[in-house]
């Protein structure tokens, strides 16, 4: 494989991985008492022409991927397809940054992905607002609150996080109709 090839099935790859945890386990009867959900292969004939094609350009040998890959892969070239340009280019920027980062880096990033996988809706959907507020605030400021979480020691930073928290919290509540 090229490396161009090898650049696209690992985007794929990657375009999937959200798509890991969302597998549909077997019935109990299938899976016996005591045994952990074993994952489903995929059939090479379920996928669309569309995907079989993409895939085909990387020698994949279906049949000889484990259930899991073959559920990312086909997960992973559906986004694709449903992709525009614009978007596969994003995606393709977004893999180069990921995989020029330090194997320890990645390894934080993937932790911090799976914590935020765990937390109920109600609170990722609090810190994605909390992210796009962020995103929306002028550069030098972003870059100001950057330097100070940077510097700021851990008890610094939770006391930081307990006043946000507040702060969201006084937000929230209603406020008294003003006195006569």
């Amino acid at each position: 494989m090229n490396k161009r090839q090898t650049l696209l099935l690992t985007i794929l790859f990657a375009a999937a991985l959200p798509a890991f945890g969302q597998a549909v386990p077997p019935p109990p009867s299938v899976q016996g008492p005591s045994s952990p959900p074993a994952a489903q292969s995929v059939p090479w004939s379920s996928l669309s022409p569309q995907q079989q094609q993409l895939l085909e350009k990387f020698g994949v040998n279906w049949n000889a991927l484990a259930p899991e890959r073959q559920q990312a892969l086909a997960r992973g070239s559906q986004r694709w397809l449903g992709m525009t340009p614009e978007q596969r280019g994003l995606a393709q920027q977004r893999f180069q940054r990921w995989h020029s980062l330090p194997p320890d880096q990645r390894r934080a990033l993937r932790e911090r992905w799976e914590k935020f996988q765990s937390l109920p809706p109600k609170e990722q959907s609090a810190v994605r607002q909390g992210f796009r507020r962020f995103q929306q605030l002028p550069p030098d400021r972003r870059r100001m609150l950057r330097e100070q979480w940077r510097s700021a020691s851990p008890a610094q930073r939770q006391h930081m996080v307990q006043q946000a928290r507040e702060h969201r919290m006084q937000r929230m509540q209603p406020h008294p109709p003003p006195r006569r």
